[in-house]
């Protein structure tokens, strides 16, 4: 297993050994104990997985206060760009954004910390997006930006045109707007 860390503090790109011969491949994705060894300890409760088509645009999503969620996020079939907004006020990051693509193929993971927004946008026809998430989901407790914020300038990677987004997230805050994170 192979973890790295980028420019926003506290989040961990993850990638695990897969073993593969001519039957298929192996690999394992989760390890509570090896993932402590490197100092992340979260205690991970609930799974979740969605399944989506090309254009889909879910989030940019967190949760605040008590109910505030870490997740370890990864694509089991087909790509994303999944992108992460640091909205952790005291954060030296605060403000900044991180995209990665994760892929079934590529099998990275990234571990988000509390105190960020997240989304993602399905680049493939389809694609099944699985992530723990270490607290539940709470609906007073909920945050979001909305995800062609200009001030945050992100570049999802196909033509706005063709995006699919939720009635929900079309009419969430820009940044500066959005809800307090309160970690």
């Amino acid at each position: 297993m192979k973890i790295t860390t980028n420019s926003i503090e506290g989040v961990y790109i993850i990638e695990p050994n897969v073993f593969g011969d001519d039957r298929g491949y192996f690999m394992e994705s989760y390890s509570k104990s090896k993932l402590a060894e490197l100092g992340i300890t979260n205690d991970f409760v609930q799974d979740n997985e969605a399944f989506s088509t090309k254009g889909v645009l879910r989030g940019l999503h967190y949760q605040t206060g008590i109910h505030a969620q870490a997740k370890l996020v990864r694509v089991i079939e087909g790509e994303v760009l999944d992108v992460i907004v640091d909205v952790r006020p005291k954060s030296k990051t605060y403000g900044q954004h991180y995209g990665i693509r994760l892929s079934g193929e590529n099998k990275k993971q990234m571990l988000v910390p509390r105190g960020m927004a997240h989304g993602y946008i399905v680049l493939s026809d389809t694609a099944i997006f699985a992530y723990k998430c270490d607290n539940g989901y709470n609906k007073e407790s909920e945050g979001g930006l909305l995800y062609n914020d200009p001030k945050l300038k992100i570049d999802w990677i196909l033509d706005p045109s063709t995006f699919v987004v939720s009635e929900k997230d079309v009419v969430l805050p820009v940044f500066g707007d959005h809800k307090s994170i309160d970690l």
